[in-house]
C-alpha cells in the first residue's frame, strides 16, 4: 500500500493553502480557485495496515472483514508525534441530559473538511479534495473512495445528497435551512456526478462555505446515512405511520430526530443503531436515566498513522455523568479523568487543579481562548415584558447598563485579576478589531448610569430604593443563566449588587442547561449571559454583531427567524439591525476579500454604535488537564467552538504511554 501523508500542508495544487494569515482574521485566508490535492506525498514506503487486537480477533472469527476491506482504498495517513500502542479507555465527564456538546467536542465533528490542529488552515477530511469555481458558485467535492459508515455500509454521494434534499431542503424537518447553506436565502443545490463526485451550487457568491464546514454546526451533509435514517422519512418508507405509532412520535421529522438527531441534540448520542462516521460509536448511550455514555471504536474509521496502524488507537472513551462541577474537579484531582477541560476551564479552578497535578497524575493545559468576551449580557430587546422591551430598545438604557457594571470588581473576583474590562468584539491582534466596539463604556460610572436614568424620567424609587417605571411598577430584570456555568452565577451575584446602586432589580434565574436553553428559545428572558464567541473567528462567529445564530444571537432570536424566513415568522428588526443583515448577505456574497472586509468592518462598526450586547472581561486563557501518560496530545490548541477543542487536534490518535 502506498502511504500519502495528510496535515497542515494540505492544500491545493499551486501550493497554497486556504490559511488564517494570523492567530485573528478569520476572513484573512485565502480563498482560492482551486482546491485539488488532499495532501503532498511522503514517501512512497509499503507497508501493511494494522488493526487492534480486538478487531484482529474479530477477522479471525470471521465477525468483521479484514482491515484492508475496512479501510477506503487511499485512507488519510495522519502523522502523529509517536506512533501510539493500542487499548485503554479515556475518561472524561459530562453533565447532566443537556451536555451532548461534550462528546462532539471530544470525537470532533467529521464533515467533508475540518480545521488543522493549529487552527490555521481548512484540510480535506471525508472529501479528500474540491474546487471552487471562477465566480466561487459551486464548489465540486471528491469523497474518499471506498469510504463506510460504522456499520460497514458504503458512504457515498447519495448520503450527501439525502442530507441536503431530503432534510435540509424539507420544511417538516427544517422550517428554514441553516443560514450557513443558503445563498440570497436560497438553499444550496446538490448534483450527484457519481458515487464519489458531486456539486454544491449556490445562487450567489459564497466564498466562505468551506469555513462553515470545517465547524460544528457544518456537519449536516455528513450526519444522515440514507440507508439507515431514510427509514424515518415518508419518501422512503410507506409504512412511516407506523413507525410513528411505534415510538409515539407525533411526525416524522420528530422521529427523524429521535433516530438520527441533529448536531446539538442529545438524541445524536443516544441510539446505539445509528452508523456514524466518527473514531468511536456509542455503545452506552446518552440518556436521561444513564450515569455514563461510552463510546467503543468503530472499526471502518477512515484513517490510518504512517505506520499503517488504523485508529483510533485508543479502545473506548467514558464520560462519567456528574451533575456537580465541584465533582468533576474533585474527579480531575483523584486522577480520574484523562482529559477534561469542559466544566473545569474556569480561571478560578486553576490554583487548585496546578496544586494537585503531580498527586493526580495529569498535566494542566493553558488554552488560548478565542471568544470575544468572557461573559456577555445578552439584552433582549424583543422580550416579552413590553415596558422593559421599550427600556431596552433605548440605546441611553443600555449605555446605563454598561456603565453600572462593574467589570475591575468581577475581573478581580471571578477572573483572579488575569484579564482586563472589555466589551465585545475581535482580538486587537484580529485584522477586524474595532477599538469603539471593544473599549467604549467600559468604565464604571453609576453616577453617569444614574443620571442617564433620571434623564430618562425614571426618577421614581420605591421603598427599597428600585426605580418604577413611569406609569408604576418596579424595573425588573430576570436574567437566564445555566447551572453548568458556576463562575456566570457568581458573575451576576457581583452584577445584581452593582446594578442596586443605580436603581435597577436583577433577578437571577439560574437553571440545567436544558431548561436555561428552552427559556432562550421560548424568548422567555430579559437578559441572558454567556460566553460569546467571535474574538479570534468573528467572521465565523458573528452572532453578538448581527442577528443570525438561531440559538445564540440572544439580542433577540426573533430578529434571527424573521432573516432567516425572509419575513415570515419572528419579529421585524429596527432599521439598524435590518441594515446589518443586508450587509451580511453581501458580506457572503462579495467577489473578493477586499469588498468582503470592507463590508464586514461596517457590520462591526454599525453593532458598536447599537450597544446590544455588554462584554465584561477580556477572557483569560483556560485551563484544562490530561493524563500525564496520554501521549500525542496537542499542548498548544485553542479553546473555542468554531475549533471545538480538543477534537480537532484528533482524539483518535492520542494513546497511553
Amino acid at each position: 500500500m502506498r502511504f500519502e501523508e495528510s496535515g497542515p500542508m494540505a492544500g491545493p495544487t499551486d501550493g497554497k493553502l486556504l490559511r488564517r494569515p494570523s492567530v485573528g482574521g478569520i476572513r484573512g485566508v485565502l480563498l482560492l480557485a482551486c482546491m485539488a490535492s488532499t495532501a503532498l506525498a511522503s514517501s512512497a514506503a509499503m507497508a501493511v495496515f494494522r488493526e487492534a487486537p480486538a478487531l484482529a480477533q474479530q477477522v479471525k472469527e470471521g465477525k468483521l472483514p479484514a482491515v484492508d476491506k475496512r479501510l477506503p482504498e487511499k485512507p488519510e495517513v495522519i502523522k502523529p508525534e509517536s506512533i501510539g500502542k493500542y487499548g485503554g479507555v479515556l475518561r472524561s465527564a459530562l453533565r447532566g441530559n443537556g451536555d451532548g456538546n461534550a462528546i462532539l467536542r471530544m470525537i470532533s465533528p467529521q464533515g467533508l473538511v475540518r480545521w488543522n490542529k493549529e487552527f490555521s488552515a481548512v484540510i480535506p477530511n471525508l472529501a479528500e479534495s474540491w474546487t471552487l469555481s471562477p465566480d466561487a458558485k459551486e464548489y465540486s467535492f471528491t469523497l474518499r473512495k471506498g469510504l463506510r459508515w460504522s456499520d460497514g455500509a458504503p458512504f457515498s454521494a447519495d448520503d450527501v445528497g439525502f442530507s441536503i434534499n431530503d432534510l435540509l431542503g424539507n420544511k417538516q424537518f427544517f422550517s428554514a435551512p441553516p443560514g450557513r447553506y443558503t445563498s440570497d436565502g436560497k438553499l444550496m443545490e446538490f448534483e450527484k456526478i457519481d458515487d464519489t463526485h458531486f456539486k454544491i451550487k449556490f445562487s450567489g457568491p459564497y466564498r466562505t462555505f468551506i469555513e462553515e464546514l470545517a465547524t460544528p454546526l457544518g456537519q449536516h451533509p455528513v450526519m444522515y446515512p440514507k440507508h439507515y435514517c431514510g427509514k424515518f422519512h415518508p419518501k422512503y418508507n410507506p409504512k412511516i405511520d407506523d413507525e410513528l405509532k411505534a415510538t409515539r412520535q407525533a411526525d416524522w421529522g420528530a422521529l427523524m430526530r429521535l433516530k438520527c438527531g441533529d448536531i446539538e441534540v442529545a438524541s445524536r448520542w443516544s441510539n446505539p443503531e445509528k452508523p456514524v462516521m466518527d473514531p468511536w460509536v456509542i455503545t452506552e448511550p446518552y440518556t436521561g436515566s444513564a450515569s455514563r455514555v461510552t463510546m467503543t471504536r468503530n472499526p471502518y474509521f477512515w484513517q490510518v498513522d504512517t505506520a499503517g496502524n488504523q485508529l483510533p488507537y485508543i479502545d473506548k472513551i467514558q464520560f462519567a455523568i456528574i451533575s456537580e462541577i465541584e465533582t468533576i474537579v474533585l474527579a480531575a484531582l483523584n486522577g480520574q479523568l484523562d482529559m477534561q477541560i469542559r466544566h473545569i476551564s474556569n480561571i478560578q479552578n486553576r490554583p487548585v487543579l496546578a496544586d494537585g497535578a503531580g498527586k493526580g497524575g495529569y498535566k494542566v493545559m493553558y488554552l488560548p481562548d478565542i471568544n470575544a468576551t468572557a461573559i456577555a449580557v445578552f439584552i433582549n430587546q424583543s422580550t416579552k415584558n413590553a415596558k422593559l422591551r421599550e427600556l431596552f430598545r433605548t440605546k441611553d438604557f443600555r449605555v446605563a447598563l454598561s456603565l453600572g457594571m462593574d467589570r475591575k470588581e468581577i475581573n478581580d473576583i471571578i477572573f483572579l485579576g488575569k484579564g482586563e474590562p472589555w466589551q465585545i468584539g475581535p482580538a486587537p491582534e484580529n485584522k477586524f478589531y474595532n477599538e469603539k466596539l471593544a473599549k467604549q463604556y467600559i468604565q464604571h460610572d453609576p453616577k453617569a448610569a444614574n443620571e442617564l436614568l433620571d434623564k430618562m424620567g425614571l426618577t421614581t424609587r420605591d421603598a427599597e430604593g428600585y426605580r418604577q417605571y413611569k406609569n408604576g411598577g418596579r424595573i425588573s430584570m430576570g436574567v437566564i443563566v445555566s447551572l453548568a456555568t458556576s463562575y456566570q452565577v457568581d458573575m451576576l451575584e457581583l452584577l445584581r449588587k452593582q446594578y442596586q446602586k443605580i436603581g435597577l432589580d436583577l433577578q437571577i434565574q439560574a437553571s440545567e442547561r436544558t431548561l436555561y436553553y428552552d427559556r432562550a428559545n421560548g424568548n422567555d428572558y430579559d437578559l441572558s449571559v454567556d460566553s460569546l464567541a467571535g474574538g479570534f473567528d468573528p467572521t465565523q462567529n458573528p452572532r453578538g454583531y448581527v442577528a443570525v445564530h438561531p440559538q445564540e444571537s440572544r439580542q433577540s432570536l426573533l430578529w434571527v427567524k424573521w432573516y432567516e424566513t425572509g419575513g415570515k415568522a419572528g419579529e421585524e428588526p429596527p432599521a439598524s439591525m435590518k441594515k446589518r443583515l443586508a450587509l451580511y448577505d453581501d458580506w457572503k456574497n462579495a467577489k473578493n476579500d477586499k469588498e468582503a472586509d470592507a463590508l464586514f468592518k461596517q457590520i462591526l462598526a454599525i453593532s458598536a454604535d447599537e450597544l446590544e450586547v455588554l462584554g465584561t472581561v477580556k477572557p483569560p486563557t483556560q485551563t484544562g488537564i490530561h493524563n500525564a501518560k496520554l501521549m500525542n496530545v496537542y499542548e498548544k490548541m485553542v479553546w473555542g467552538w468554531t475549533y471545538p477543542s480538543p477534537g480537532p487536534t484528533l482524539v483518535q490518535q492520542y494513546y497511553f504511554k
